[in-house]
C-alpha cells in the first residue's frame, strides 16, 4: 500500500513538473525565435503578432495531440476495423453489420439497452429531484443527503457485490441470507433466483445503477433548487398554490436545464453500462447489453475484431446524438444569457 501511494505521488509530482517545464521552455524558445529588437519597430511589431498567433497553440497543442491519439484515432481505427474479418486482415465489407442485424443476441442487447435507457435516467432524475426537495425541508437534510450520496463513492463492481448478497438465493432447506428472499419468505412467498429470471432480471440490475446515481442527480438538482428565488415561492403560496403545484409548476420549470443535464449524463452512462452486468450475470439469462456483448466478442474464441468493432461503432452512434443535443442546448442557454 505504501509503495503504491509513493508511486502515485511520484507520478503527480513528475507530471506537474513536466507540464511546468514544457510551458516555460516552449514560451522561452518562442521568444528567442521571434525576438523583439528595439531598433527595428516594424520587425518587432511583426514578431509580436506572430507570437500572439503561435502562443495559444503551445498551450492547446498537447491537449489536441492527446485528443487525436486517444479519441480520434481509436474511433477511425474502429470504424475501419468493422469492415474487416475477425483477425482484422481481410476486407469483408458490410458482412459484420449484416451479422449484427441478424444476430439474436445482438437484438436482445439492443432491447435490454432500450429498457435501461427508459428506466434508469428517469428514475435517477425523479428520485434525485424528490430527495433534493424533501431534504431541504428538514433539519437533518445534510445528513440524509450524505447517506444518499455515499453509494457514489463505491465502484460499480463493489456495488454489484453488495446487491448480490441482497439477491442471494440458497437452495434446499438452507436459510435464506439474501435480504430480498428473506423478506419474501417472511410473508409466505417462495424464494427465487432473482437475477436469473429473464426480462425481470434487467430491472433488478437497474436498481443497482439507480442506487449509485441517485446521489449524483440529487446533488446537481439540489444546487439548482437553491437558485430559485424565494420571492417566486412566496408569491405562489400567497396565490394559494399547494405544495404539489409549487413543485411541478414553479420548481421543475426553473430547474429544467439542470434536469436535462442530469438526464443526458446518466443516459450516456447507461449506454456504456458494463461492470454491473458482468459482475451480476455475465450477460446470462437474457441480460446482455451492448457493452458486454462487445467485450465478449473481443475475447470470445480468440476474439473477433470485426464484430466487436461493429458493436463499438453502434454504441458511439447511439451516444453521439445525445451529446450533440446537450452541447447545442448549452450553447442556446449561453446565448440566452
Amino acid at each position: 500500500m505504501l509503495s503504491q501511494i509513493v508511486s502515485a505521488l511520484g507520478v503527480v509530482v513528475v507530471a506537474v513538473f513536466a507540464c511546468s517545464a514544457y510551458f516555460y521552455f516552449s514560451n522561452k524558445i518562442l521568444d528567442l525565435a521571434l525576438p523583439v529588437k528595439d531598433g527595428d519597430i516594424r520587425a518587432a511589431s511583426r514578431n509580436l503578432n506572430r507570437r500572439a498567433l503561435v502562443r495559444p497553440w503551445l498551450f492547446i497543442g498537447p491537449a489536441l495531440f492527446l485528443l487525436i491519439v486517444y479519441l480520434v484515432y481509436p474511433v477511425v481505427a474502429t470504424l475501419i476495423l468493422s469492415f474487416y474479418d475477425r483477425a482484422g486482415l481481410q476486407f469483408v465489407g458490410l458482412a459484420n453489420y449484416k451479422w449484427a442485424l441478424g444476430d439474436r443476441e445482438f437484438r436482445q442487447s439492443i432491447f435490454n439497452n432500450i429498457l435501461w435507457l427508459a428506466v434508469v435516467p428517469a428514475a435517477c432524475t425523479f428520485f434525485g429531484l424528490v430527495i433534493a426537495v424533501m431534504t431541504d425541508r428538514i433539519w437533518w437534510g445534510n445528513i440524509a443527503k450524505s447517506i444518499v450520496f455515499m453509494p457514489m463513492a463505491i465502484s460499480f463492481v463493489g456495488a454489484s457485490v453488495i446487491w448480490k448478497f441482497i439477491y442471494e438465493y440458497r437452495g434446499g432447506n438452507d436459510v435464506q441470507i439474501g435480504l430480498l428472499n428473506a423478506i419474501v419468505q417472511t410473508f409466505g412467498g417462495t424464494p427465487e433466483v432473482w437475477i436469473s429470471v429473464p426480462f425481470w432480471n434487467n430491472f433488478f440490475l437497474m436498481v443497482i445503477l439507480i442506487w449509485i446515481q441517485t446521489g449524483f442527480a440529487m446533488v446537481i438538482l439540489s444546487a439548482a433548487l437553491r437558485g430559485i428565488p424565494e420571492e417566486t415561492i412566496e408569491a405562489a403560496v400567497i396565490d394559494g398554490a399547494n405544495g404539489w403545484q409549487i413543485f411541478w409548476r414553479i420548481m421543475v420549470p426553473q430547474v429544467w436545464g439542470s434536469i436535462a443535464v442530469v438526464w443526458t449524463t446518466i443516459t450516456i452512462l447507461v449506454l456504456k453500462v458494463f461492470d454491473i452486468v458482468l459482475t451480476m450475470t455475465n450477460g446470462q439469462w437474457q441480460s446482455m447489453v451492448l457493452a458486454n456483448l462487445m467485450f465478449n466478442w473481443m475475447f470470445r474464441g480468440g476474439g473477433d475484431s470485426g464484430r466487436s468493432a461493429v458493436i463499438a461503432i453502434i454504441i458511439m452512434l447511439a451516444v453521439t446524438p445525445i451529446m450533440v443535443w446537450n452541447v447545442r442546448r448549452a450553447n442556446r442557454e449561453l446565448k440566452g444569457h
